[in-house]
């Protein structure tokens, strides 16, 4: 052998590149790296530009209702493929599929749990099940939830985030905007009060019918909430959209939300309003953040009756 030569070699050459998740995310908000850690310990927002990533439906319900409170009703209602409707694959396949991905049996999670203390029914829209679209079952689940309420004297609280009406079921999907709509006009007729939250996306149908008929709406911050998304409005109208149109800012500008509440601040919130219409907020308002909700809807109702 050489004096330079070596039987064994002493550097291990990787000849494949491991892949796997550091923890580290580029903000979709302002492009800064922040880790998931970060994320989890701040509601799911980043801590940098405070851009509100989506909650799963377990997140949302932690977010907002008392530990361990939460009652789900109505889950015998379970989705069918009525219509044996097939686009690029069938219905019941799409069912079969979400179901097995999300764990859940529809897009829509109602029940009774308490706010702050206040007994109150509740309905929330899972996104991560067929982008949170309103078929049958969903808007039986929220009308019955809304009956319930009417009938045991209590607050309604909806969470929406979805695409809107369920293509696959047709007339069907669509007959639900009338049904959720007309229980929330009873519902107000008995004197009782409904709170819309919307968050990113709430779209379609969904936004033409209950997200919109609530006594107070409120939005998370940049959530892009319209009928029609802005891609299809601009190909129907043959221009572009104001620069921010159909984000929430923009509609609270022109009145079509009353308040758009961080999602830090989003439960206080929204016991302050709870506190507020059942007439118990004397003591609660000395809270600086019950304040600050009392002067917004002092505003709010100035402006309606002026």
């Amino acid at each position: 052998m050489g004096l330079f030569s070596r039987s064994k070699l002493k550097i291990k050459i990787q000849t494949t590149k491991k892949d796997g998740f550091s923890g580290w995310i580029k903000c979709s908000g302002c492009s800064e790296l922040i880790h998931a850690n970060e994320l989890s310990q701040n509601f799911n927002c980043c801590p940098k530009c405070n851009y509100h990533y989506r909650l799963s439906l377990k997140q949302r319900l932690e977010l907002l209702t008392d530990e361990g409170s939460f009652q789900e009703l109505f889950t015998e209602l379970k989705p069918i493929d009525a219509l044996g409707f097939v686009d690029t694959e069938p219905y019941a396949k799409r069912i079969l599929e979400a179901s097995q991905k999300t764990g859940r049996d529809e897009a829509a999670c109602v029940g009774l749990c308490t706010i702050g203390g206040q007994k109150v029914a509740l309905g929330v829209l899972d996104f991560s099940y067929m982008g949170g679209s309103m078929g049958s079952v969903v808007g039986e689940r929220l009308t019955r939830i809304v009956e319930l309420a009417t009938e045991l004297s209590l607050a309604v609280v909806i969470v929406s985030a979805s695409g809107g009406a369920r293509m696959q079921e047709s007339i069907l999907s669509l007959m639900q905007m009338a049904k959720t709509s007309a229980a929330l006009a009873k519902h107000h007729e008995a004197k009782l009060p409904y709170i819309s939250i919307l968050t990113n996306p709430t779209t379609g149908g969904v936004t033409a019918s209950f997200a919109t008929l609530g006594d107070i709406i409120m939005a998370e911050p940049d959530a892009l909430i319209a009928f029609a998304g802005p891609r299809v409005v601009e190909q129907t109208l043959g221009q572009k959209l104001p620069p921010g149109a159909q984000k929430s800012e923009f509609l609270l500008e022109r009145g079509m939300l009353d308040c758009i509440v961080k999602r830090s601040e989003l439960k206080a919130r929204l016991e302050f309003f709870l506190e507020f219409f059942s007439g118990n907020h004397r003591d609660f308002a000395q809270n600086d953040l019950a304040k600050k909700g009392v002067r917004e809807l002092k505003e709010l109702l100035r402006a309606v009756y002026e």
